[in-house]
């Protein structure tokens, strides 16, 4: 029997169980496989009923049946093992090299992007199944990714802002604002910054499931700590010695990261998980007490050095202190008590009368349903209270928190990083103590926001040059078949294509490509391109082929001092 007739017969086998089909009738891949590497006798016995099965993955050795799992894996992740629409019409044109190898057995490794983009290596599991969103993942060899994160043209410098002039001047300072990518503008950022950076900062996605990891449980801790490692391996390099990374998560995800932390930085560089407690109503619908707190991991770059200011953030708060069954005492002062100390190391929403005030008044003139909206609560207490202090951001931390964290663990001078710049608290509350900043950030909305902040801070805004990342871009914002269409015409001629493609292979199955769906003929035209070339490899910035005008090379030069 051939593979496609055993294909065949254990797709009809396996439609007759209802545990590896989703309700529509679609067979679950990894379920199937799942049930292979746990030995399920269910699935044992199913197989063990079809002759042609049993003789493909069974071996006899001394009477005894013995199931080579492993070649069953291979044979169902193979891609001619229920193609879809879109594998067909890629196997139609022959824009696919895939030979049924399952990924653990080579040494490739999956980049997914554009914004949830990881690095996958060899051995690690990629999700296939249950997506909604449009989301491609990419098969590369290594030296492909060596190319990839080789560091990259930038271009469009600007003063930080518009009132500031003479850019050519700015590079002194190292303010800047970079849009592009985080993990390819680290690695841009490593060439001229590995041990400078004082204090790395960020606040990533908390992956609540509301944010912009919509993946299914299966995948969704796996994935997003992929997400992170990346990023973190590198940031590592971009510390100084006596350097500190402060990572703000809460509950989804904190646990998992401090493992994934202890990894990279090393588990004797913990320094404190600092809890950060907020006030604010919670949810009458909760089922459970209310979450009052983020959490904040703190590691340092050595065992032996980092900078703890402690001195300059404690705080003399009333607070009652010690005892039990009421017997409790209040001390402003900070002196011993009878009964114990005030706690100096606070850690609270609130750090002055004012700023209390205003919060409260915010929430009294919010408008709240009869049930109590608690989302639109948490964010009144938010709103801007300048045009500087708060933007009115979602995720929008306060800035007095920030400023007592920078302050805690840098001096006046030192330079701070946050690679999820969001609303650039981080820029702000650093410039406002004397530091220096760098924030990453790429999506336009956010870093215009941004850069209304800095009225009278000197530095620099920049891009990472684009190149095929303009064509994604307008792949994904795309609305209908026709524009793909155009989309498609443009990359022939000033696109960078995969060395896979034929574009004569494509025309030629025109109609095929319009019976697929929107969200595949968009995965499959941004398959087309050449993924090295997203963004303009610094080699390339003399050439002419990518566009950069005189001003952006000579920018560029200067910043990597080429």
């Amino acid at each position: 029997m051939n593979n496609l007739s055993l294909f065949n017969e254990l797709e009809q086998l396996l439609r007759n169980e209802s545990a590896y089909c989703s309700e529509d009738g679609i067979l679950l891949k990894n379920a199937i496989v799942e049930a292979a590497l746990a030995l399920r006798p269910s699935l044992i016995k199913l197989l063990l009923s079809h002759d042609g099965l049993k003789r493909n993955f069974f071996t006899e050795i001394d009477g005894v049946l013995v199931f080579d799992k492993i070649k069953f894996q291979k044979f169902v992740m193979n891609k001619r093992f229920l193609p879809d629409s879109y594998t067909s019409f890629k196997n139609k044109i022959g824009l696919t090299t895939e030979d049924g190898d399952f990924i653990s057995d080579s040494r490739e490794v999956v980049l997914s992007w554009p914004y949830k983009d990881c690095v996958l290596e060899g051995g690690q599991t990629k999700e296939d199944a249950k997506r909604n969103e449009v989301f491609w993942n990419e098969i590369l060899a290594p030296d492909e990714i060596n190319r990839l994160t080789e560091p990259k043209a930038l271009s469009k410098f600007q003063p930080i802002y518009p009132s500031k002039s003479n850019i050519e001047s700015l590079f002194i300072t190292d303010n800047m604002i970079i849009k592009g990518n985080n993990l390819l503008a680290l690695f841009s950022l490593k060439r001229v910054y590995q041990g400078k950076v004082n204090l790395i900062y960020i606040d990533p996605p908390f992956n609540t499931g509301g944010d912009s990891f919509g993946y299914n449980d299966k995948f969704n801790h796996s994935t997003w700590l992929t997400f992170m490692r990346t990023r973190l391996k590198v940031a590592k390099e971009l510390l100084a010695p006596n350097g500190s990374i402060l990572v703000h998560l809460d509950w989804n995800e904190v646990h998992y990261c401090k493992v994934l932390m202890d990894e990279i930085f090393g588990i004797n560089n913990f320094r404190n998980e600092i809890i950060w407690c907020y006030n604010g109503p919670g949810s009458p619908k909760m089922k459970q007490l209310n979450r009052k707190h983020d959490n904040i991991l703190w590691y340092s770059n050595s065992p032996e050095t980092w900078v703890f200011n402690g001195d300059e953030i404690r705080l003399e708060s009333e607070v009652h202190v010690g005892g039990f069954n009421g017997e409790m005492t209040s001390n402003v002062s900070g002196e011993y008590t009878e009964k114990g100390k005030v706690p100096e190391d606070w850690w609270t929403l609130f750090h002055t009368e004012d700023d209390l005030e205003d919060e409260i008044q915010q929430l009294k003139n919010a408008d709240f349903d009869e049930n109590g909206d608690w989302l639109k609560c948490a964010v009144a207490a938010r709103i801007r209270v300048d045009g500087e202090k708060r933007t009115g951001y979602l995720t929008e931390k306060p800035y007095k928190l920030l400023e007592r964290l920078i302050e805690m663990t840098t001096k006046k001078g030192d330079l701070v990083l946050d690679f999820f710049g969001g609303s650039g608290t981080t820029g702000y509350s650093a410039s406002r103590l004397g530091r220096r900043f760098i924030l990453i950030e790429q999506l336009d909305d956010t870093i215009a926001l941004m850069r209304k902040r800095f009225h009278n801070v000197n530095g620099f805004y920049c891009e990472l040059a684009t190149a095929n990342q303009k064509f994604v871009n307008e792949i994904f914002a795309a609305e209908s078949t026709d524009v793909l269409k155009k989309i498609w015409e443009r990359m022939q001629q000033t696109g960078f294509l995969s060395w896979k493609v034929e574009p004569k292979q494509f025309d030629e199955n025109a109609k095929a490509f319009e019976e697929l769906s929107l969200d595949d003929q968009k995965l499959f035209l941004v398959e087309c391109l050449d993924k090295n070339l997203l963004y303009v490899p610094l080699s390339e910035v003399d050439n002419d082929e990518f566009g950069l005008d005189s001003k952006d090379r000579e920018l560029t030069r200067k910043f990597y001092a080429m």
